[in-house]
């Protein structure tokens, strides 16, 4: 069994019906048992979020509504999602007590919505499939990273 967690840009690319997307199910086959996909309530509040700047019709909020109903939702109020993320936000300081950025690495920026997604990927022990490099920092550091090129 393997537990995927969706970046905001995998199920954006679902929503889509991406090429991307079609890859993930067909590679990765996260809804087919005994396999788990997993969606942050980040990345929830970021799609809603980009609907309403980009102000999608009713039609597009429904189907996207429809969507995120039809993938488990993981809230961050868990003490392991909190947790890791105080450790990755430690770690792309170069703050961590025990894990160090590569040598010659210095701290990095990752935006506060990608470290709770990438938090609670660590917390379930998921694998985080994304379109997103930034989280390849933190691939096998603190979690199984998954880079899909959306291209």
């Amino acid at each position: 069994m393997s537990r995927y967690v969706f970046d905001t840009g995998i199920v954006l690319g679902m929503l889509r019906g991406s090429s991307y997307a079609k890859h993930v199910l067909n590679t990765y086959e996260p809804f087919s048992a005994p396999n788990l996909a997993i969606q942050s309530v980040v990345t929830i509040a970021e799609l809603e979020a980009f609907g309403f700047r980009r102000q999608w019709g009713e039609s597009k909020c429904a189907k996207l509504r429809e969507l995120v109903r039809k993938i488990p939702q993981q809230d961050i109020n868990h003490p392991n999602i909190v947790r890791h993320y105080v450790e990755i936000d430690a770690y792309r300081h170069n703050g961590h007590p025990v894990k160090s950025l590569p040598q010659g690495t210095s701290a990095f920026s990752m935006g506060d919505n990608d470290l709770w997604i990438a938090a609670t990927a660590a917390a379930l022990g998921a694998v985080l499939l994304t379109t997103d490099k930034d989280f390849l920092r933190l691939n096998d550091v603190f979690l199984k990273v998954v880079y899909v090129d959306p291209k």
